[in-house]
């Protein structure tokens, strides 16, 4: 499956590609000389990525695995504190290293732990998962859900490299795998009509090309990361379907009736009601809005949304990191491939919306 790909310098780090990664690993291993590694995984990734990684790794230091519990609801402050303990007890200093090895929950926990420790110490991102690899382990993004909130607390803090390996898709279950490409999907939507154009028939794409397809992906993230590293305009183009998407996704995480929603599930159904509002805002054509929608629904199961679901939903949109002094702001599409961003949306409109996805 890989393929010769090259390396993408993002700020102040390489993002390495297939077996290229491994090699600059190792060199890097070498001049450093850290008094110990330790590899960040969680139960599937200690299961299932750490036996292809271990053998590769050339080195003299002491490597430590720390293994936490699979699953969002474990990214929280708690999981922190028990690493931050463990780290203190195996006798981490600050010229430790630590790898992060798994999805998105992992390299966004384990970047904010190895941030934070001692001020902060080098980390490695080593994303296992379609999602981790196009979106989290790019941009330097790293934190906790605080509750059911979504990625309240947390730092920017780039990582050394990233090795994007897509042999670890092998392990990846289907699900996952659709999880991921809802913000590959994304990505061709705010900034590459072209790119967009290719998932139209999910079934011509041949997967000996995917990689390039997740190559480009991770290209039109660093791109605009390396714009605006700190969100302060281009990058909350990423923000498209994410507002009502991380709504959804924490409504459905504390819920002791809704079965939770994998982010690009939630994420899926965000950009098809910010599509709509996209519409109604006469920013997109409806032909262009009718494509986003029947794309995303051949692809994603319909969510189940009852009327007493949808006000919860829009109050957990006040605690949504993009406001600013209490207003709610949406990065909308303004044509597909390009973006408007800090666009205020009454709540009748959000109604709107809902009831058109239901339809």
């Amino acid at each position: 499956m890989s393929e010769l790909l090259q390396t993408i310098q993002a700020s102040n780090h390489p993002i390495f590609f297939n077996e290229s990664g491994y090699p600059a690993l190792n060199l890097h291993l070498s001049q450093i000389k850290y008094s110990t590694i330790f590899i960040i995984v969680d139960t599937n990734t200690n299961e299932f990525c750490l036996p292809k990684l271990l053998p590769l790794l050339e080195t003299e230091s002491t490597i430590e695995i720390i293994e936490f519990e699979a699953g969002e609801i474990n990214k929280n402050i708690e999981t922190c504190i028990q690493i931050w303990n463990v780290l203190t007890e195996l006798g981490a200093d600050r010229k430790s290293l630590v790898i992060n090895l798994g999805g998105g929950v992992v390299t966004d926990l384990g970047g904010f732990v190895a941030s934070t420790f001692k001020r902060g110490i080098d980390f490695i991102n080593i994303p296992t998962t379609l999602l981790s690899m196009v979106d989290a382990s790019v941009g330097g993004k790293n934190g906790v859900d605080l509750g059911n909130l979504k990625n309240q607390i947390g730092v920017f803090n780039l990582p050394l490299m990233v090795l994007v390996d897509t042999d670890y898709l092998e392990t990846v279950p289907q699900n996952e795998m659709r999880s991921g490409l809802a913000e590959m999907l994304k990505h061709g939507l705010i900034y590459d009509q072209k790119y967009w154009e290719q998932f139209l028939n999910l079934k011509a794409i041949d997967y000996a090309d995917f990689d390039q397809l997740i190559y480009r992906s991770v290209e039109i993230k660093n791109e605009i990361v390396t714009i605006d590293p700190k969100e302060k305009g281009l990058r909350k183009a990423l923000n498209f379907g994410h507002t009502l998407g991380h709504a959804i996704e924490s409504y459905f995480l504390e819920s002791s009736t809704k079965v939770t929603l994998l982010h690009g599930e939630a994420i899926a159904v965000g950009m098809i009601l910010e599509s709509f509002i996209s519409l109604r805002k006469q920013l997109i054509t409806e032909q262009e809005y009718l494509q986003i929608k029947g794309t995303i629904k051949n692809i994603y199961e319909d969510i189940i949304f009852n009327e007493n679901d949808i006000d919860p939903i829009l109050d957990l949109l006040i605690h949504d990191k993009k406001n600013e002094y209490g207003t709610i702001q949406f990065a909308l599409i303004e044509t597909i491939g390009k973006i408007k961003i800090n666009q205020l949306v009454e709540n009748e409109l959000i109604l709107e919306a809902f009831n058109d996805y239901k339809s």
